[in-house]
């Protein structure tokens, strides 16, 4: 299989990418922010080629994301759409530009990479975005994730308006809403918080439903949680 994980450089994308580069009939496209994490955690394996993309800048992934993949692929079975950026301040207290950050790398830019790869992928091919508990509709809220929340919900939201746009050329897809798990990233916004699963233990999960996940359903929000969040 030809697999796009964005967002791979570090946590639970770059858990996954090591978990579905186990199978050397995967192969894969490691893209994210940070290319020396990607070299450091990727370059002993023959079939992940690693890609700096930043999702937060739009413009960036429309103009050269596309170039780059056509140089490796010529289709793609299935794009997860991993990566995310979180601040945690109180609505009132977010800077507009972290805001923007957020929305960008959460929301805008995975949109923008699935217009691209759409091109590439063939019927019975598979989109899957990860979202977030926060992002769920009818999940406990917290205080500082405000926009982190909002941008989770509009990602799971666009999952299931483009499982109709797509049903036609035979493309799936589908979003998990991720309860929390013990990262980087969240130690950055809560540090001392542990959270009930690690990023190598919610990883194999996440291989088996982008692989197959889409044989049983099309257009659905999965809730992925131990707790609330």
């Amino acid at each position: 299989m030809n697999i796009i994980i964005n967002g791979g450089s570090r946590g639970i994308g770059r858990e996954t990418a090591l978990f579905l580069a186990r199978d050397i009939n995967n192969h894969l496209i490691v893209a994210g922010r940070d290319i020396r994490a990607l070299n450091a955690a990727f370059s002993s394996f023959p079939n992940i080629y690693p890609l700096r993309a930043d999702l937060s800048v739009p413009e960036e992934i429309r103009e050269t994301f596309g170039e780059k993949i056509t140089k490796h692929f010529t289709s793609v079975d299935v794009l997860i759409n991993m990566a995310g950026s979180l601040v945690s301040r109180e609505f009132l207290m977010m800077d507009d530009s972290e805001a923007r950050i957020m929305m960008e790398t959460n929301f805008f830019g995975p949109a923008a990479a699935i217009k691209i790869v759409h091109k590439l992928m063939p019927r019975g091919s598979h989109i899957l975005n990860i979202s977030s508990m926060g992002g769920f509709q009818g999940s406990a809220k917290f205080k500082g994730l405000s926009y982190y929340s909002a941008s989770k919900a509009a990602i799971a939201c666009l999952s299931e308006c483009l499982s109709e746009e797509f049903r036609d050329s035979g493309i799936s897809v589908n979003c998990l809403a991720l309860g929390a798990v013990q990262t980087e990233m969240l130690g950055e916004a809560f540090p001392g918080y542990e959270a009930p699963l690690t990023a190598s233990e919610i990883a194999p999960f996440i291989a088996y439903f982008a692989l197959n996940g889409h044989k049983f359903m099309n257009g659905r929000i999965i809730p992925v949680a131990l707790g609330n969040p």
